[in-house]
């Protein structure tokens, strides 16, 4: 393969995808146009379409991103089949990427919770293997409210509160 030819197709998608989240920033997903992208990268549109199928799949993208720098973050626990249940990681890893975890619950992908695990057997022993999917659905959506708020209120709190705060929260659970 060209070198040069993939260096500059890898910039211009850095390009692409950096704009398309400042945009983000101030419109909803369905007021940006493939048109307005590119004029503000300085690229042709048929540079973009060479890379994404249109804008939605440019969010996918993003999300795919997203998701997997968060299970890399993971990774020797997935390979491991254990759960440390170390959230400050998660919380660190928001810190030091709020405009991509901002982007991730604007376009919705919240609702998929790839982002956060739940470890089934150790709810199966907490609650005596009762009501496991209430329990689920609990921790889940209590754990991405408080990271949308965290996120909302410029991640003022270090993660080291944060993770105090959701552990407070699950005292006895350990």
């Amino acid at each position: 393969m060209n070198t040069p030819d993939n260096k500059r197709k890898k910039a211009s998608m850095e390009r692409i995808e950096k704009v398309f989240i400042e945009l983000l920033q101030t419109k909803e997903l369905s007021e940006i146009s493939v048109s307005e992208l590119c004029k503000r990268a300085g690229l042709n549109r048929t540079t973009f379409y060479a890379n994404y199928i249109d804008i939605y799949g440019l969010a996918d993208t993003i999300r795919d991103k997203l998701e997997n720098s968060l299970q890399e973050l993971y990774e020797s626990e997935i390979t491991q089949g254990f759960n440390s249940n170390d959230y400050l990681k998660l919380f660190r890893h928001i810190k030091d990427n709020q405009i991509f975890y901002q982007t991730y619950f604007k376009l919705g992908y919240d609702n998929n919770y790839k982002i956060i695990t739940y470890d089934v057997n150790l709810a199966r022993q907490h609650f005596q293997n009762r009501f496991i999917e209430y329990h689920m659905e609990f921790f889940r959506a209590g754990i991405t409210r408080l990271i949308k708020l965290w996120l909302q209120n410029g991640c003022m709190e270090s993660p080291e509160e944060m993770f105090e705060i959701l552990t407070s929260e699950y005292q006895g659970r350990g």
